[in-house]
Formats: structure tokens, C-alpha cells, sequence
């Protein structure tokens, strides 16, 4: 029988509250970690906006030393030179309305900027429209700013990415509900002929690759959610409930032949044929087990405390942003472990462990629920005790999930994301996952800002909802070793680990470019919410030789250079 026990981090930090300088730039890796890299910050440009989405996704044009980074604020793309990475530069914006697109639309006013691509002399601009239900676009530009074309894409274009060598541009169509949950438009991935000719695109150069083959002959493997109102009329043609449910967030096209399209909601990957323009496969990605060993959580902001222990709770992955490299032959996706709902005016399944158990008890024969109240160290004897502010009342869980067949009770409790980042197979194997590492090291790091929000200098205030919040990660090789890059949505900062051998992945450093001394929204208080990362490889860098991150901070409205050094 497992014991469930509580954890304690940097004894003479966490517990005692001795404090550890508010500013952190770096931490020493941890045992096992090789401390190939080290990262330091460069410069950073500044859009002066707070908290209002001003800088999201990044993308690196070598040719140009330009940075393109999404403002969703001011619906454009801001280019930036950083031919001098210590002080970027803006040189001008790409503004999607009043462009003509082939299908005779036009771009409105209203429509909102949410990703960036660039390949080449192209760059492509994914358009959400004005009603997030409605078809989007994608707009072309070439490097100069000059618009090209633009082509129609499915509802609500969240994200963009060229195949390797830039034949085909992909877009992951969400496909998000309305507020109200009246309508619910298909998740597809729009795969466009580009090849080199953006300008002469028309739309049947746009191909769309959709789930209704779930909806009909193919059965839907175990594991993977679906859920929710199911606003299928049934009649012929009309796309069914998968077709609706699934919403494509993220592509990472590892050959020319395929890709691979995370379902965040859905916690699974999609498997694209890029030939064909249809999905071969719908991969779960399964659960992590948070009353095992290694995989310790906080799971409360009323503890009072830093309390990393082990809970009955299933954490569900549900990655964001991802990508992709080979190893002995195969391709292995690096994934965020970011965490998501379908929270929405018409139907919600966020609720807070404690509220939910008001309406539904847990189940007190759970098989888990009785081992962990059998033999656990936390003073917790009861359900009564469980379910205790202190403890798991406040943590926020699915109600889409866990209920015992006849509907009486709830046998498993599921919280959202993993509060890491893993290495899977493309059939679904886990190779790694960082275990509690991000919260640990965050812990120790910065003690008094320990699970901070990023618009809030506080302590404590994210253990019950996702935690450090792993947002983004992209890979970069540095002198014939790979090191993944995953940005912190929430407590801010990068984490870097070399993940060469998926089998010993270990962690290198902790850069957290942010000042918990400062207020946020001022200019002193540095990067706040990471969002979207770029690495720019050796060849490509405005100082030659030297491999460089570009991280684009949502919350802070910043995008930051930092150089990527042999340690």
C-alpha cells in the first residue's frame, strides 16, 4: 500500500519562511541536471499595455533579424528588429482589416490577430473574425509588410505553422462555442498549398481536415473527452457531436508528410496525413497520478503554506503549445502541461472539489479515496477533512468526469493539467514527465511568490488552479545536444531541461526574468505571463554563433532576447 505523504521543499525556506531575494535570475541545476546551457537576458521591447494580451506569439525571420509578435490588443503583428538583440526595436505593424481575401471576403474591423508563421519571403497571419463562431482568415504578407492575399479558414484560426520546408501552411481551427452555447462550430486544421506563391492562392487551395469520420464509422478511443451539450440535429451532413467537441490548439508538422495537433480539452493528440488532409488517428494521452511518488502537488491557496504532498487526484495533461523532434527513428512531442476548461456562460465544467461534493458526494468506498485516508501523514482522516479549504476544497476539478455510472457519487477526483511538461510517443507513451519539479524549484527559487498570478504579486494564490501553469515549449539544439524551453504562464520565467535522451531527461536551469519587488503593470516589474517562445538557432542569430530565445510575455506585454550559452 502506497503512503501519501507531504513533502518538504528547501526546509529552510519553506518551512521556516526565511527569505530568498525577491528577483531570482538563476538556479543551479539539480542533481542529475548537466548544465549544458545558460541562459541571460538581453533586451527586451516593451508595448507599454498591461494585462491586455499585448504580446503573444513570436516567430524569428533570420533573413531580416525581425521578430513578429501577435498584440491581440491592437488586433496587429508588431515587427520588431533585433539586429541588435539588446535593444529591439519596432518597425512597424501588420494590420489584417481591409485585406481581400480570394474567396471575394474582406478582413473586418473587429477581427483579432492570433498567431504568426513565417517561412521564407512569407509570413502568415491566422485572422480570428469579429464573431469567434464564424469562419476566420489567414492573411499573407511578404517580409516588407506588404499584403499579399488571404484565403478563408475554419472558426476561430488559434495557431499557425509551415511544414519544414514550407510547402504547406497549417492552422488549427479551434472552433470554440458561443458564450451562450447556441452554436458550436466543427474543430478542423486548414492545410494550404502554399508553395512558395501566396499571392496567387485561391481557395481551393485550402483543404480541411475534420472529425466527422468519428461521428460515424470510426469508434472513438477510451480516454479521450468528449463531453458537454451535444447540439447535433441528427439530420444527413450535419457534423456530429466529436466533429463539435474537438478544437484543435496547437501543430507541430514534424515531416512534409505529417503532423501532430493537440487537443487540449480533449487531453489527446490528433495525427494528421498532410497527402491526404485527413486525420489517420486520435492518440489519448491519458492521466498522471498525483498520489504517486515524484508527482507531488499543492493543492490548496488557504494552506497557509508550501505543501507539496500526494492527493487522490488524477491530473489530466491537456498540453498547449508543443513540439516535436526525432530520436532512434521516431518522433516524440514535447508538450506543456498547461491545463484547460470548457467554462462558458451556457455550460461549465469548472467547479471547486468542495462545491462540487455539495451536490454529488464522493464516493466514501472509492477504492482511492479509502487508501489515501487510510495512510497519509497530512492529518487527513475523513472526507469531511478532504474536502476542508486547507486541503483538497478549493482545488478545481472537472464534474465532467469521475462520476460512478448510476450517477450517485464520485469514484475519482480530476484536476486540470499536470503542472509539468512530458515526452510522448505519437501512439501515446510516456517517456517522461517532470514530475513536481516546477513547483519545487519555483518554491525554492522564490519562496514569499511561491504559485504567484501574474498580474498579482502574491504568495500562494494558483495551488489551487493549475499552479505554475506550463504554457509554451520549443526545442533548440546547442552544441549537438536538444534542450526543451518551457515557459510559465502564471508564476512567469523559463525553465530549461536537456531532454537529448528522453530516458534522462534532467533539469538544467531557472531563468525568471521577473522582479516580485516591482508592481505589476510597471515597467520595473519585468516579464509577467509567458506566452509564446522561439528559439533561434546558432546559424540563424543576430550574434553570430550565439543560439538566442525570444519569449513573448502576455501579461507584461513584453518580448525578451536572451542569449543561450554553454554553461
Amino acid at each position: 500500500m502506497r503512503k501519501t505523504t507531504a513533502v518538504a521543499v528547501s526546509l529552510a525556506v519553506a518551512l521556516t519562511g526565511t527569505a530568498a531575494p525577491a528577483h531570482a535570475e538563476r538556479q543551479e541545476p539539480r542533481e542529475g541536471g548537466r548544465g549544458g546551457v545558460e541562459l541571460s537576458a538581453l533586451g527586451s521591447y516593451r508595448t507599454g499595455s498591461f494585462d491586455e494580451a499585448a504580446a503573444e506569439i513570436v516567430a524569428h525571420d533570420p533573413r531580416t533579424q525581425r521578430l513578429y509578435v501577435v498584440n491581440a490588443l491592437a488586433a496587429t503583428v508588431e515587427v520588431l528588429d533585433v539586429s541588435d538583440p539588446a535593444a529591439p526595436a519596432k518597425l512597424f505593424d501588420l494590420r489584417t482589416p481591409g485585406v481581400g481575401a480570394a474567396d471575394g471576403s474582406v478582413v473586418p474591423e473587429g477581427a483579432v490577430a492570433n498567431s504568426v508563421a513565417v517561412h521564407g519571403d512569407t509570413v502568415a497571419v491566422a485572422v480570428e473574425a469579429p464573431d469567434r463562431t464564424d469562419d476566420g482568415w489567414v492573411v499573407f504578407y511578404d517580409t516588407d509588410g506588404t499584403a499579399l492575399n488571404a484565403v478563408r479558414v475554419g472558426a476561430l484560426p488559434d495557431m499557425a505553422a509551415f511544414t519544414p520546408e514550407g510547402r504547406l501552411l497549417l492552422v488549427a481551427n479551434e472552433g470554440e462555442p458561443s458564450d451562450d452555447y447556441s452554436v458550436d462550430p466543427e474543430g478542423s486544421v486548414s492545410v494550404i498549398r502554399v508553395n512558395r506563391r501566396p499571392a496567387a492562392l485561391t481557395q481551393d487551395d485550402v483543404r480541411t481536415a475534420d472529425f466527422r469520420a468519428w461521428d460515424g464509422e470510426r469508434e472513438l478511443p477510451s480516454g479521450v473527452r468528449v463531453f458537454g451539450p451535444d447540439l447535433s440535429t441528427g439530420e444527413p451532413g450535419t457534423p456530429g457531436r466529436v466533429a463539435r467537441n474537438l478544437e484543435p490548439e496547437y501543430i507541430s508538422a514534424d515531416t512534409a508528410y505529417s503532423a501532430q495537433v493537440v487537443l487540449q480539452e480533449a487531453n489527446a493528440v490528433a495525427l494528421l496525413d498532410l497527402r491526404t488532409a485527413e486525420f489517420t488517428d486520435i492518440v489519448p494521452l491519458g492521466l498522471k497520478d498525483h498520489m504517486e511518488p515524484g508527482n507531488e502537488l499543492d493543492v490548496s491557496n488557504r494552506d497557509d503554506g508550501i505543501r507539496l504532498a500526494n492527493w487522490p487526484v488524477y491530473g489530466m495533461y491537456q498540453p498547449d503549445g508543443f513540439d516535436t523532434y526525432r530520436w532512434r527513428g521516431q518522433t516524440l512531442m514535447v508538450t506543456a502541461n498547461e491545463g484547460d476548461t470548457r467554462d462558458w456562460d451556457g455550460y461549465s465544467e469548472e467547479t471547486r472539489l468542495g462545491d462540487l461534493a455539495e451536490e454529488t458526494p464522493l464516493c466514501e468506498d472509492s477504492p482511492r479515496l479509502r487508501e489515501f485516508l487510510a495512510d497519509n501523514d497530512l492529518g487527513v482522516d475523513s472526507t469531511g477533512e478532504l474536502l476542508d479549504e486547507a486541503n483538497m476544497g478549493r482545488l478545481t476539478v472537472t464534474a465532467a468526469e469521475g462520476l460512478r455510472e448510476d450517477g450517485s457519487c464520485y469514484e475519482d477526483v480530476y484536476a486540470f493539467g499536470g503542472r509539468s511538461f512530458s515526452i510522448f510517443t505519437t501512439e501515446g507513451e510516456l517517456l517522461f514527465d517532470s514530475g513536481s519539479d516546477f513547483e519545487r524549484i519555483t518554491a525554492e527559487a522564490d519562496p514569499e511568490f511561491f504559485n504567484s498570478n501574474h498580474a498579482e504579486n502574491a504568495f500562494d494564490n494558483r495551488s489551487d488552479d493549475k499552479g505554475p501553469e506550463p504554457e509554451g515549449v520549443v526545442l533548440g539544439e546547442v552544441a549537438g545536444r536538444t534542450y526543451a524551453f518551457v515557459g510559465l504562464e502564471r508564476v512567469s520565467g523559463v525553465m530549461v531541461y536537456d531532454v537529448t535522451d528522453p530516458r534522462e531527461a534532467s533539469f538544467v536551469q531557472y531563468l525568471n526574468n521577473r522582479d516580485f519587488t516591482a508592481e505589476p503593470g510597471t515597467g520595473e516589474a519585468g516579464d509577467l505571463g509567458a506566452e509564446g517562445l522561439a528559439f533561434i538557432s546558432a546559424s540563424d542569430s543576430p550574434i553570430r554563433g550565439v543560439p538566442m530565445l525570444a519569449v513573448a510575455n502576455e501579461v507584461s506585454g513584453t518580448t525578451t532576447l536572451y542569449r543561450v550559452d554553454p554553461a
